[in-house]
């Protein structure tokens, strides 16, 4: 029995060993058929192992910030979270210390404030068979501060990812200059609009990547190599915006707005010696940290082409200068003119008479305007024009610039752009423009990037100014400077209202109809009023240029506010006109004028940097004030009394109270005045006939 026994045994060994030689040979035979041949049942063995195996990682540069020209932060890249939650069970080894949610109707009625969700949205995907789920929308894109308050809740099984978003510390300041930049579906920061666009692929820097083996589920194996090549961050872009000057231009805008309406207003400062644009204020704009109050992608700069109106009769009549076809003392019948079958008038629709062109410039005359574009011809304005940069972009450091139009053939279109109509400019081309102005005849090509700095401090790009040649010879930029010192200070148009306390201001302003379908719109208010101006007149460190669609109100009001802001940028640029005892250039002694011609003395005046203030209509000084061998510093008001049968009510917009009373001595009127400041009403109106006893009441503020 036992010998049986132990050969059984030994019968059933044998066989388990033939059994595990016949799967060994199988196995045998599978292996290297599998090496022998790359693919088995139609898979790919190797990219089937290098997919499931390995994993390759971007590492997104950090985006470069942008800031103004003094280093003020506008534009960076910060941290921002998502909240998550963790639903499975699977997570937590230790139920003293649960990682994943518990209790789902608290965590859903603690977060719901905190993430603008409501608990029920919240408690549905919480509830949902998943691993982990995202709190979205509500828990996208949080900031610092969300997550820190939802970490205090100590909420288990709550968790966040961390993302980058752009953020814009200021909002809605310089928007279309800044731009905004945003994630896109490839989780990478991209410049859509202005500076981030135009300066994306500096802005960007250069992404890195991480290549690592991983295990089945997902987690990087250990003592596996790891290949990384690391990120290069963006450069950091320093613009010409001055946040200061940028300040007190959108304050003007905003101060406007608060009382009146329009479709929109620009309004743009530029360096009058380098051409760096230092200030762009529009409304309407939008907050950068919101994109949903975004309502046009035009950046008023450079993409707003519209008919300039008057302001191009500076540019009309240097080209009439320049031509040699000027003659300002020669005379013509204002009013209007007939130019093929259209009739052209002045804005008064009768005119003044018969008055030279000087003159005529002064109270921006149409006809005047016209009746030189007519001497000159067509190609000569329009290459003059051209020549300036009108038609043609300027080259400016933004995205989607427009050229504008320069189409005029015949001669009724000639007539018309000579003061501004059938043709279209830009904001950023005025400034170009205008540059020859304070720049003897010279052009300044515009620019907004102050300098480039790479991610180690060391500046890869540094802006010079770009002359573009000189334009305009010294003989016409200075006549010029004397007829946009007249058009502000002895004007009977909107010009006088432009007159800002700190600063001499000269300039232009301009009236055009707005171009509709098979016309110009006939609304009352369907205009673009604009204003051109230079400060300060005896040493220009600024040009300004300002336009509005459609304003609803008078001009005092928008005079105001312009004026505000350059008196605002004067003293911010120490360019106010305070004299001290040893600044003898700025202290003229005053003549005696008594019995000279008013208009010999008004040219005298303005040479030595004076600003005269005629009362009346006669041809003859009677008085003046200050009186003969008196001291009056550079830019203040001479005032000439003439002999004239009547005298009128100035408007006293912009005038100090010391200047108001001045006048009304010297007319012999009674004038109550109140407060301190600048004068924001008056009792009789501007133009009415002073009459004995007259009592006039000014409030100032």
């Amino acid at each position: 029995m036992k010998g049986r026994k132990k050969k059984n045994v030994i019968r059933v060994n044998f066989g388990i060993i033939l059994l595990v030689m016949a799967l060994l040979v199988l196995i045998i035979f599978k292996l290297a058929y599998v090496v022998l041949n790359k693919t088995v049942d139609g898979i790919d063995l190797k990219e089937f192992a290098d997919g499931r195996n390995t994993v390759e990682k971007t590492l997104y540069a950090s985006r470069g910030s942008i800031f103004d020209r003094n280093g003020e932060v506008l534009a960076q890249s910060v941290n921002s979270y998502t909240v998550i939650a963790y639903l499975s069970s699977t997570r937590t080894e230790d139920e003293k210390n649960p990682q994943h949610v518990v209790d789902k109707q608290l965590t859903a009625d603690s977060l719901a404030p905190i993430i603008n969700m409501s608990s029920e949205r919240i408690l549905s995907l919480l509830n949902k068979k998943a691993y982990q789920v995202e709190l979205g929308p509500g828990g996208r894109n949080i900031s610092e501060l969300t997550k820190k308050k939802i970490e205090q809740l100590n909420l288990p099984g709550i968790d966040f990812t961390v993302n980058t978003k752009r953020y814009y510390k200021m909002g809605t300041f310089a928007s279309y200059i800044i731009g905004y930049a945003k994630e896109n579906d490839n989780g990478k920061i991209t410049g859509e609009m202005g500076v981030e666009k135009s300066y994306n692929s500096k802005l960007k820097g250069v992404d890195g990547s991480k290549k690592y083996q991983v295990d089945a589920y997902g987690y990087q194996m250990p003592n596996t190599p790891v290949y990384e090549i690391s990120a290069k961050p963006g450069n950091d872009i320093y613009l010409t915006i001055d946040s200061n000057i940028q300040l007190f231009a959108e304050n003007a805008i905003a101060k406007l707005d608060k009382d009146y309406d329009f479709s929109w207003m620009t309004f743009s400062v530029m360096d009058a010696k380098t051409g760096a644009i230092v200030a762009s204020a529009t409304s309407p704009n939008f907050n950068l940290n919101k994109l949903e109050t975004l309502t046009s992608y035009l950046n008023p700069l450079v993409s707003y082409q519209y008919e300039p109106g008057s302001t191009m009769k500076i540019f009309s009549f240097m080209a009439a200068m320049e031509n040699g076809i000027y003659d300002g003392n020669a005379t013509y019948q204002s009013g209007e003119i007939k130019v093929a079958d259209v009739v052209i008038k002045d804005f008064n629709d009768v005119g003044w008479g018969t008055i030279n062109y000087d003159t005529g410039f002064m109270y921006s005359s149409n006809v005047a305007a016209s009746k030189l574009a007519l001497k000159l011809g067509v190609n000569k304005l329009k290459d003059f024009y051209s020549n300036l940069g009108f038609g043609k972009k300027t080259g400016i450091e933004l995205p989607d610039e427009l050229a504008g139009t320069l189409k005029f053939t015949y001669q009724s279109e000639l007539a018309n752009a000579a003061f501004g109509q059938g043709i279209t400019t830009t904001p950023v081309q005025n400034l170009q423009a205008l540059s020859t102005i304070t720049n003897d005849g010279e052009m300044l090509k515009p620019y907004i990037v102050e300098k480039i700095v790479d991610n180690e401090g060391k500046t890869v790009f540094e802006a010079n100014k770009t002359s573009l040649g000189k334009k305009i010879s010294t003989d016409t930029v200075n006549k010029m400077k004397v007829l946009l010192h007249r058009a502000v200070y002895e004007s009977i148009t909107t010009n006088k209202y432009y007159q800002p306390k700190t600063v001499s201001l000269i300039g232009k302003t301009g009236t055009a109809q707005i171009a509709g379908k098979g016309g110009y719109l006939k609304g009352e208010y369907d205009y673009i009023k604009s204003f051109a101006g230079i400060f300060p007149e005896e040493d220009p460190k600024y040009i300004i240029y300002v336009s509005v669609k459609q304003y609803v109100g008078p001009m005092t009001p928008l005079a105001g506010v312009v004026n505000d802001a350059v008196d605002d940028i004067a003293n911010y640029a120490n360019l106010s006109q305070t004299v001290t005892k040893s600044d003898d250039t700025k202290i003229i002694t005053i003549d005696n004028y008594l019995n000279k011609k008013v208009e010999q003395v008004t040219v005298e005046l303005e040479q030595k940097g004076l600003v005269p203030v005629v009362i009346g209509d006669g041809n003859f000084v009677i008085k003046n004030y200050p009186e003969k061998g008196k001291k009056a510093v550079l830019g203040n008001k001479v005032f000439l009394l003439t002999n004239s049968s009547s005298y009128k009510v100035p408007d006293f917009s912009g005038w100090s109270k010391n200047e108001a009373l001045t006048f009304c001595n010297l007319v012999n009127i009674k004038c109550n005045m109140s407060n301190k400041g600048k004068v924001v009403s008056q009792s009789i109106p501007a133009g009415t006939v002073i009459e004995p006893n007259m009592e006039l009441n000014i409030d100032f503020n």
